[in-house]
């Protein structure tokens, strides 16, 4: 390799050749590295927000409603918007810098979040993690461009799509593998102090190519002896003038948009998939993370694949259409699953891994292609054009987030009053379990006219299943004869049926249970006895058959009047909040399945070959032209 001679003296980060394949591919690993740890820090809030019964999340801790969680998240996104689009300026200022600082600030950020152990606190910190966030969204994967030739583009870039990806994976493994009982606070120190150990190891080994060698078009790795070769006369200043008038172009700004609404889903599983496990299908929060373990493990793992296969094949287009259509069908395959509460854990595990699957199919080679569409424009502004794609995504983000808690109004209910209700649920189960049974007719009746004869009768029956007739013989006998019918309870069967037929001795002997049991005077259980002898046979039948259920279902009726009214509207306002919020999901899933389908038609907007024959063809001619160039340099 030779040396270019560049026109200005280059920065300490900065370097002035192709760096041979070991420090490349170290640069490379601390880009992807740094990208994994700070989507593992923007992340972890969305893990932890719920809580569960061992521990309180974000919004039960700081008494914080799911609306205001939400729009916390969303200024983060605007903030991360504005940063994507300044960050632009990298074209001008470099890559590694901006990578290392906003490493420290997030480390530093993530550390205060547990000192800082406030509502506004958290809410001003994690705002800011979002900003910083949106400024490495640009900076991380324009260095990897520099470093990767077009025809290796999809690897690269499905190398760098692992940063959000196995950030995902990371908070997945750790929440649930610390159990349920962790303070969320300590996930943050533990995310705070990776951040800062992987900043010292970019400022320590972390370079980037000089503007002369970045700006130009690298197909192949054959490229860079003629990139070298010409960057002595390359004008960096000319080619970064007016950047964003030669980048808010048709094919770059709709792709990025393309790329966003096809995304809304992944967003939606970062954010809010452990919220929706645990208030819809009762997953502990270990175990609604830990079905992030298998999707992030596959998303990452089909990356890596379709990169290498796009790469190969040298098409990027057939892959978007195969990874749009599959992201269709299963985002709609699961969303039919949110009414279904009896669905297993290894059905959303296999509905989820392929979702991830089919994802990973679209975007690694959409990212090698837009960045290609940008280099077409002009390779000096990757930075700029990356800059519009991060600040159209994270509006998108921002906007579907946004409209979370307006879909889906119930999750609030669920996670402030839920663990409440549960108790509550527990501590009147028998009366609540008595009024689960009763027609919602004959509730609203008892409701009004609590003392209704009628009304009792026919609430008792549809508790207890006895039928009406026998409910009123067994409460009109049960009344009129109540002292009579305790003495039948306190004295053995043989006793009282021996005493019925005139026996002395038999009478004797229940006189005397009675006296011991109910601590009655021997005059009191004679009288008693007396009055028994006086039922009927077939109403005496009646209660010795359906007695037990009658006398159990009224007084559970009677313990659920007396649960307090602020008690109820808890259980009601839970009840109601559960049954709602399946139906309230499956409208905002319809909206990522939305915004897959205006994906597919915008493919066609970016460079790059549908047919693995004509991409090969065109190779080849570039191949000739850089032999040929190279060829004019030697003479």
């Amino acid at each position: 390799m030779t040396t270019a001679a560049v026109s200005r003296a280059p920065r300490r980060t900065e370097l002035t050749a192709f760096p041979n394949t070991g420090r490349r591919y170290l640069c490379l690993g601390i880009v992807v590295v740094a990208t994994i740890v700070l989507y593992y820090q923007f992340y972890l809030a969305g893990a932890v927000a719920a809580g569960t019964h061992g521990t309180n999340g974000i919004l039960v801790d700081y008494n914080m409603s799911f609306v205001y969680y939400v729009n916390i998240a969303v200024v983060g996104y605007i903030l991360g918007a504005v940063a994507s689009f300044v960050t632009g300026v990298a074209d001008k200022v470099g890559r590694v810098n901006i990578i290392t600082i906003g490493l420290v600030l997030v480390g530093v950020m993530c550390l205060l979040i547990p000192v800082w152990d406030t509502k506004i606190g958290f809410a001003v910190l994690f705002a800011a993690i979002g900003l910083v966030e949106g400024i490495i969204l640009v900076a991380t994967p324009a260095l990897i461009r520099d470093f990767s030739p077009q025809l290796g583009r999809a690897s690269a870039m499905g190398f760098w799509t692992l940063g959000p990806v196995l950030g995902s994976l990371v908070v997945s493994i750790q929440i649930s593998s610390t159990g349920n009982s962790t303070p969320w606070h300590n996930h943050y120190v533990a995310a705070g102090i990776v951040g800062l150990v992987i900043a010292a190891l970019s400022a320590v080994f972390l370079r980037e190519l000089a503007p002369e060698l970045r700006d130009q078009l690298q197909v192949s790795e054959r490229d860079r002896a003629l990139i070298e070769a010409r960057a002595a006369g390359i004008d960096v200043e000319a080619t970064l003038k007016h950047p964003f008038r030669q980048m808010l172009k048709a094919d770059i700004v709709l792709s990025a948009f393309a790329i966003s609404v096809f995304l809304i889903i992944y967003y939606i599983a970062v954010g809010f998939f452990p919220v929706y496990f645990q208030t819809i299908f009762g997953f502990s929060q270990s175990k609604a993370n830990a079905l992030g373990n298998w999707v992030w493990a596959f998303d990452a793992a089909a990356l890596l694949l379709i990169g290498f296969l796009s790469d190969k094949l040298r098409v990027r287009k057939p892959f978007m259409v195969v990874g749009a259509i599959g992201a269709i069908v299963m985002t709609i395959l699961f969303l039919t699953r949110a009414t279904h509460p009896e669905t297993s854990y290894n059905h959303f595990v296999v509905l989820l891994v392929l979702l991830a699957i089919f994802l990973g199919i679209a975007y690694a080679p959409w990212m090698a292609s837009f960045t290609e569409t940008v280099e077409k424009r002009n390779p000096a502004l990757t930075a700029t054009g990356l800059a519009i794609w991060g600040l159209v995504i994270r509006i998108v983000i921002a906007v579907s987030v946004f409209i979370a808690p307006h879909i889906v109004s119930t999750v609030s209910t669920l996670v402030e009053k839920g663990p409440a209700a549960q108790e509550l649920a527990q501590q009147y189960a028998a009366p609540l379990a008595a009024a689960a049974k009763m027609d919602p007719a004959t509730t609203a009746a008892l409701t009004t006219n609590p003392n209704d004869p009628a009304t009792q009768v026919k609430a008792i029956s549809e508790v207890s299943g006895v039928a009406p007739a026998a409910v009123t013989v067994v409460m009109t006998v049960g009344t009129a004869h109540a002292p009579a019918l305790a003495v039948a309870q306190a004295v053995d069967p043989a006793t009282l049926a021996a005493a019925g037929t005139g026996d002395p001795a038999a009478g004797m002997r229940a006189v005397q249970q009675a006296v011991a049991k109910l601590g009655i005077s021997p005059e009191d259980a004679t009288a008693r006895l007396r009055d028994l002898a006086t039922i009927p046979p077939a109403d005496m039948a009646a209660i010795q058959q359906n007695g037990k259920a009658v006398t159990a279902a009224a007084d559970d009726l009677k313990a659920l009047g007396q649960i307090p009214a602020s008690d109820m509207k808890i259980l009601k306002d839970a009840q109601q909040a559960k049954k709602d919020s399946p139906k309230q999901w499956q409208s905002y899933y319809w909206v990522a399945v939305g915004g897959q389908i205006v994906f597919i038609p915008l493919i066609w907007l970016l460079t790059g070959y549908w047919s693995p024959r004509r991409a090969k063809r065109a190779e080849e001619e570039h191949e000739a032209m850089v032999e040929a160039e190279l060829a004019k340099l030697r003479q």
